[in-house]
């Protein structure tokens, strides 16, 4: 076993994986698997394989970081992944491998990044939430009806002619949000609970 293993990725059918191809076979990758799909594409048949066939002992290589992940976040669960089932990894580019205490140390500082990066993300959409709590906006979508329409849709709901369908259409709603909105149940025009 203990097989160098590349992986090769271009964005666009009008890229080409030469450069990528010849760095990873000049580092002894015998096997490459190879992608032409977007970075944000999660469906890459290539990578697929290329995760199956990688053993114990094994090493992935790649040209660059970004050639193999979406998100520094995916990027680091994909190689703890790998480091989890005792495969290396190795990055040609940035030159990061995991298969020694120092590759080891880089690849984690760069994890706690990742982490250090959705907490502050999260951190920011809290007070942001808070921050606009304060100023009296609520989440979520704003309601379809306003007083104006809840006062004329009930005055509607008085005549017994006019079936709540109609009214709900006129509205654009749902008889469910009339009846949400406006607060009342009415027997609908066939005699039962509406």
């Amino acid at each position: 076993m203990n097989q160098r293993i590349g992986y090769a990725r271009v964005s666009t059918d009008d890229q080409n994986l030469h450069l990528q191809r010849d760095a990873l076979e000049k580092v002894g990758c015998q096997v490459i698997y190879e992608d032409k799909a977007s970075g944000k594409n999660t469906e890459r048949p290539e990578l697929e394989a290329c995760l199956k066939a990688l053993r114990s002992g094994d090493t992935l290589v790649v040209w660059r970081l970004d050639r193999l992940g979406r998100s520094l976040g995916d990027l680091v669960k994909l190689v703890t992944t790998l480091e989890e089932q005792k495969i290396g990894f190795e990055s040609l580019q940035e030159k990061i491998e995991t298969t020694s205490a120092s590759g080891k140390l880089v690849f984690h500082v760069f994890a706690a990044l990742a982490e250090f990066e959705r907490n502050l993300i999260s951190e920011r959409t809290r007070a942001g939430l808070r921050a606009a709590r304060a100023r009296g906006r609520l989440g979520g979508r704003k309601p379809k009806l306003k007083q104006k329409d809840i006062r004329e849709i009930k005055a509607l709901l008085k005549d017994p002619n006019i079936p709540v369908s109609d009214i709900a259409k006129r509205f654009g709603v749902s008889r469910t949000t009339i009846y949400n909105r406006v607060g009342v149940v009415k027997p609908d025009r066939e005699g039962t609970k509406a």
